[in-house]
């Protein structure tokens, strides 16, 4: 997907999370906070060392073989509020705390393949396929500390606070002293100077200060090397043991460099996912599962949005936003037609397509042959302009399908939302 593509289903997302009876927004690459501390582990940054648990009788030999002072137990979903979450069984929080290594069993046993609920899950919570049991970190200190890639500076920046482990949007607000951005000249890299100016200004002293440089350095050319667009380490911490750990991560990737990464975007994680979100992504389209009753079928982001925008002018309600994207296939078209009439809420679709680098000709023999196989029954409205309308327009007319045409999209759009009445 294009980067306008990209911010228009993040725009998409952020419009969902206004309306508490709509799905939970979906990042294009999850990943597990153990797997996000493993690829960390892997390019030599400090993280705690863990386990992982996936069936019960994992947990003997973890006890074995794992020896710690303190374990933490935590539930792996996509969520946060684990720890004041709880369980479908009433089995209070996702997070846990134990010095015995006795009590992982009670632990294992009631939040393993149990469904966690927190302000951040759907009603039924999601449900825990993993469990990471890790060595507790006796934190001395907290900070903050974020690479990402920025426009402004035309290159990636690194965002630092000695105020670590709370949201960092109220540090901005109430004490945006305490927040500094160092640019980094992308053909220099993080040099030493910087990672010194860094660690300096995160408070770091005496042998912390060392050991902080290179905690950053190797946080620099994990950020490199994975193709990262964004890693954000919240806290990254000073501990009682004399270390610096990089305690909890968030990472976004460039999906440009899939074909890169591909060892890493395996490790996407789908379980919790809309599964139509799923199977778009599958077949390269864009879509976005929303709670109206009127499919949309575009080519664009933006004429997407729009497209959603006049169909709410009109009194209607999409039921979605779906961007085919201008290389789309006969077989593309199939594909999402099957994921629009998989939701039992459409009772109508609208397809409009301006043709520029999509190919008119190409989308209505996709329209008939998807009409066709999945043997629509909801009433469809088209509107076609652009590259090989002409010939579009004749396979639609020819086709023997009732297609109700429209000549602009507002008048689409009146037609779907009349269309609703007759269903």
């Amino acid at each position: 997907m294009d980067r306008l593509g990209r911010a228009v289903l993040q725009s998409t997302n952020f419009l969902k999370l206004q309306n508490k009876n709509l799905r939970q927004p979906v990042r294009y690459l999850n990943l597990l906070e153990c797997d996000s501390k493993s690829l960390l582990k892997k390019y030599g940054v400090c993280v705690q060392d863990f386990r992982i648990v996936e069936k019960p009788e994992d947990l003997a030999g973890i006890k074995r073989e794992f020896k710690v002072n303190e374990y933490v137990v935590k539930a792996q979903i996509l969520a946060g509020g684990r720890g004041l979450g709880v369980f479908d069984n009433k089995f209070k929080g996702g997070v846990h705390l134990t010095k015995k290594p006795e009590k992982l069993d009670d632990m294992v046993h009631n939040m393993l393949l149990h469904r966690l609920i927190t302000k951040q899950t759907p009603k039924n919570g999601i449900l825990v396929k993993k469990l990471m049991i890790a060595e507790s970190v006796d934190i001395k200190r907290e900070t903050y500390f974020c690479l990402l890639l920025d426009r402004q500076h035309n290159g990636p920046v690194i965002i630092a606070s000695p105020a670590g482990g709370t949201d960092i949007e109220d540090v901005a607000k109430k004490t945006p002293e305490l927040i500094k951005t160092f640019p980094i000249d992308i053909m220099e890299g993080l040099t030493d100077k910087t990672a010194d100016q860094v660690a300096t200004f995160l408070g770091f002293k005496g042998d912390f200060h060392s050991k902080a440089v290179a905690e950053l350095k190797y946080l620099w050319d994990f950020f490199l090397k994975v193709d990262a667009t964004q890693l954000e380490i919240n806290p990254l911490v000073e501990t009682e043991a004399n270390t610096v750990v990089s305690v909890d991560a968030k990472i976004q990737f460039d999906d440009n460099a899939a074909f890169r990464q591909k060892d890493i975007f395996q490790l996407h994680e789908t379980g919790e996912m809309d599964p139509r979100e799923n199977e778009a992504q599958k077949h390269n389209l864009n879509y976005v599962g929303l709670d109206g009753n009127i499919g949309c079928l575009v080519n664009g982001a933006g004429l997407a949005m729009a497209t959603m925008d006049i169909i709410k002018l009109h009194g209607g309600e999409p039921a979605n936003f779906l961007d085919v994207g201008g290389g789309v296939t006969e077989d593309q078209v199939l594909h999402a037609f099957t994921i629009l009439t998989s939701d039992s809420n459409v009772k109508s679709i609208l397809v409009n397509v301006f043709g520029g680098i999509v190919n008119c000709a190409i989308i209505a023999q996709g329209i008939i042959n998807a009409s066709k196989t999945i043997k629509l029954k909801v009433p469809l409205t088209v509107r076609l302009e652009g590259t090989n309308v002409s010939e579009g327009r004749r396979l639609l007319e020819q086709s023997g399908l009732p297609i109700k045409f429209a000549p602009d999209l507002e008048e689409a759009a009146k037609s779907a939302v009349s269309s609703l009445s007759r269903t």
